[in-house]
């Protein structure tokens, strides 16, 4: 079906510092192969305030929201689902007649890769980073019962509250950390400025058992491409992005696509 825009089309949306077309492309083939009257497009900004209001104010029936806005759009909702609301950090907002409820998918997402790469909670584990996206992730780790590791993270103040959350202990840098699962949750490796920064060193990747980085764009990262070649299971960006986003297209449309229908979208959307 080739979607016609009229006056009743639904609107979903996302907010990035960095917008992608991941998110657009997947959203936008699922619409289509159902038949959906949806359409998705990727924003920035720099005044989210305003942002969030014109969700509310357009009718706009969803929004994914990514760094660095996941915690700054909190007080901006009128609600906040469990999900959101144990780690402080959303990354989807929905529209139900101008109440704008809040969720986070990345968690489920992170719980869900956990689970199917077979990673014992007994490993143990090093975390970059302290913002919102970290704070989904050390979540699940702690709710699937990992309890040794390290959040390393260069703001004291942020790693520490996080540790303390998720029951892991701070480090502001790897110097003494010893870590069978690296997980990177910063911007290094991103597409732009660090976009060939490793997040850990070719002698951490070397000691680790599993490498985890959570960067999306691109899906193989230096850091994935790093513990490919030395023979590392690894578990990427492009995996956690495609489940998270599933969970927010059933967010915004109430329809589950089947898992085939999930992997052709995937595949799509990095194409």
């Amino acid at each position: 079906m080739t979607l016609r825009i009229n006056r009743n089309t639904q609107l979903c949306m996302s907010l990035s510092g960095r917008p992608g077309n991941f998110g657009t492309r997947f959203q936008n083939y699922l619409y289509e192969a159902l038949g959906l009257d949806y359409v998705y497009k990727a924003f920035t900004t720099r005044d989210l305030p305003a942002a969030i209001g014109g969700i509310r104010a357009l009718g706009i029936r969803g929004c994914a929201i990514s760094m660095p806005f996941k915690e700054a759009c909190i007080p901006l909702v009128d609600e906040i689902d469990a999900s959101a609301a144990a780690i402080e950090s959303i990354n989807t907002i929905v529209n139900d007649g101008g109440h704008l409820h809040a969720y986070n998918t990345d968690y489920i997402a992170v719980a869900k890769l956990i689970e199917q790469h077979k990673v014992s909670p007994q490993t143990t584990l090093a975390l970059r980073g302290s913002g919102g996206m970290a704070k989904a992730v050390a979540c699940a780790l702690r709710d699937a019962g990992f309890r040794h590791g390290h959040i390393v993270a260069r703001n004291e103040a942020a790693g520490r509250k996080l540790a303390e959350t998720s029951g892991f202990a701070w480090a502001p840098d790897m110097q003494g950390v010893e870590a069978e699962l690296l997980i990177n949750v910063t911007p290094l490796g991103m597409e732009g400025s660090e976009a060939e920064t490793l997040a850990f060193t070719e002698q951490e990747v070397e000691r680790a058992g599993v490498v985890f980085d959570v960067v999306a764009l691109p899906s193989e990262t230096p850091l994935i491409r790093l513990a490919r070649a030395k023979g590392k299971p690894v578990i990427t960006g492009a995996e956690v992005i495609a489940l998270q986003a599933v969970e927010q297209f059933v967010l915004y449309t109430g329809v589950r696509p089947d898992d085939a229908l999930i992997v052709q979208a995937a595949a799509h959307a990095r194409g």
